[in-house]
């Protein structure tokens, strides 16, 4: 019962120094994905606990513990595996970008002079932006225009819509 004592407390002390220094164990070992750290340490702690439970409380023989131990650890090291991959997932659409505005309508919030910076009230993702804008003729406040293009992170040029 003492050894699998100590794999699960091996395993819970490979966890902690995998959690602390965040990575640069791994970077080290090159481990990664399902031989982590963390997969290895949750492998490692159930094994050994599992071990110990087995002997101590079912009366079981080492290598009934040993094959019950492997179970658990091989079912732990999976759950950690699987929830290590939802946390670190890429998932959902990409951040929008500001040349996702070409062909946007908006209104104008600042007229636009002829030749001149006027401001428009665009939607980039849902969310309202304003952004300087330049268009080939004057426009009004309160007008609909078009985004035609875009000219940097914070400026476009407009047309306005024609109904």
């Amino acid at each position: 019962m003492e050894w699998f004592l100590g794999f699960g407390i091996a395993g819970l002390i490979v966890l902690a120094l995998s959690l602390v220094f965040d990575g640069v164990l791994e970077s080290i070992g090159g481990l990664d994905g399902f031989l982590s750290l963390p997969v290895i340490a949750g492998f490692v702690s159930a094994l050994g606990f599992t071990g110990a439970i087995a002997t101590g409380a079912a009366g079981a023989g080492a290598v009934v513990a040993t094959l019950t131990g492997i179970a658990a650890g091989a079912l732990v090291g999976w759950a950690t595996w699987r929830f290590s991959r939802a946390l670190l997932r890429d998932g959902g659409p990409p951040a929008p970008r500001g040349e996702d505005l070409a062909g946007t309508s908006g209104a104008v919030v600042t007229a636009i002079p002829a030749g001149g910076y006027g401001e428009v009230l665009l939607y980039l993702a849902g969310q309202p932006v304003k952004y300087a804008a330049k268009a080939a003729a004057p426009v009004e406040r309160g007008a609909e225009v078009w985004v035609e293009s875009v000219l940097s992170a914070t400026s476009v040029t407009v047309r306005p819509v024609e109904r």
